[in-house]
């Protein structure tokens, strides 16, 4: 099983890495992170650096591929070689997975025409102007078109569970789970804009302003 991860500059770290963790553990199951060039790329915050191992072009024919999110996909909505690439490898994966607003290039790429599908709640206009309909569902899986959307950052992890089910079995993908010990139990009940009351959105607010 081959499994590329798309890095980008500003990419969010755990949008690539919480699917990485969990994939990885699967039998016989190779993750490669790829992207425009090889060699370090940093996250969203410039922060942290991750390894781009292998270009878009050295890996046209992944079994999965995994579209992260970050502030950085705006710049590859116009991106013909990131574009390209999904499109591309989409024709032969047996899934196309996005975390957070990783989903907003499958839909610039033509893969989410009229369909359901889930981004990061701040970025749900944005995707409906891209073709796709959005919904805060936290995974959205269109298994007849081979696509899963999941939304913001955590749910990541959530994705990758279902996929690691839909690539072996229930069993194995409950004992991904327990290896990576996913089990959370949240200190506060604010994880959606469903239960977040308007003080801690309106903070949310603020802080996204100041990580721009």
């Amino acid at each position: 099983m081959r499994i590329a991860v798309a890095l980008f500059p500003r990419v969010t770290a755990l949008d690539a890495i919480g699917p990485y963790e969990t994939l990885q553990r699967l039998p016989d199951t190779t993750v490669t992170f790829v992207g425009h060039r090889r060699g370090e790329i940093r996250t969203d915050n410039g922060e942290l650096g991750l390894t781009v191992d292998k270009t878009f072009d050295e890996v046209t024919d992944p079994d999965v591929v995994i579209i992260p999110g970050g502030v950085g996909i705006i710049d590859l909505l116009h991106d013909e070689a990131a574009l390209d690439w999904v499109r591309t490898t989409h024709a032969t994966s047996r899934f196309t997975t996005s975390v957070c607003s990783g989903s907003l290039l499958l839909a610039a790429a033509g893969l989410l025409p009229g369909m359901l599908a889930t981004t990061h709640y701040t970025l749900m206009e944005k995707l409906a102007g891209l073709g796709a309909i959005p919904t805060d569902e936290r995974v959205v899986m269109h298994l007849e078109q081979r696509i899963i959307t999941s939304a913001g950052v955590s749910s990541g992890i959530d994705m990758a569970l279902h996929l690691a089910e839909l690539l072996t079995d229930t069993v194995t993908a409950q004992a991904m789970q327990l290896m990576v010990e996913y089990d959370p139990q949240p200190p506060f009940d604010a994880g959606s804009t469903r239960k977040a009351g308007t003080a801690v959105q309106e903070r949310a607010a603020e802080l996204f302003k100041l990580k721009d």
